[in-house]
This record gives structure tokens, C-alpha cells and sequence, in this order.
């Protein structure tokens, strides 16, 4: 019997990468820093290989990736709207260079 595909939309292979990545939401990051994030994750490990790493985070710790997906879903909905780096967010800036 032959698997099920599994496909993702752009916005959710987008939260899953920076639910995936190293990006804090302490950071206060930018829209550049989300976008970055998103690519440097998904090249990293391919649309899959994000969604698998969001799977295992809801298995290992249900509550806190809860928190970090709504997070991750609200950044990468505004992150085309853009926003200046300054505070916390330059400070993290090392996650995705």
C-alpha cells in the first residue's frame, strides 16, 4: 500500500524551519533575522527534515513547543512586513549568521 504524501504549505514549512532553528524569541528578532533563520534551517535540513525535528519537540516537551510554534507562526507572518534590528535583536544576531 503505497504512503500517504505529505505536503506542506510555504507558511508552514516557513514556521516549522524557524521553530527548527536556533533563533530565540528573546532575541526580539527581526523580519531579516526570521528570514535568514528560515533559510539557513531549511537548507540545513530540507522542509521534511524541519517538521520532523518539530514532531519530536511536541513528543519530548508538548508545552514549551506549543509556545514556540505560536511564536514561530506569528514571526514568520509578519516577518515580510519588516522591522529595524535593535535591542536584544542585534545582541542575537550570531543564531543566524
Amino acid at each position: 500500500m503505497p504512503s500517504t504524501p505529505y505536503h506542506l504549505s510555504i507558511g508552514a514549512a516557513r514556521a516549522d524551519a524557524l521553530f527548527a532553528s536556533p533563533l530565540q524569541r528573546s532575541c526580539e528578532p527581526s523580519a531579516g533575522q526570521v528570514r535568514q533563520a528560515i533559510a539557513t534551517t531549511i537548507s540545513a535540513y530540507g522542509a521534511r527534515g524541519c517538521a520532523a525535528r518539530v514532531a519530536q519537540a511536541y513528543g519530548e516537551h508538548p508545552d514549551t513547543a506549543l509556545t514556540r510554534m505560536r511564536w514561530a507562526l506569528a514571526a514568520v507572518a509578519s516577518a515580510d512586513g519588516g522591522s529595524q534590528v535593535g535591542g536584544r535583536a542585534a545582541a542575537c544576531a550570531r543564531w543566524v549568521s
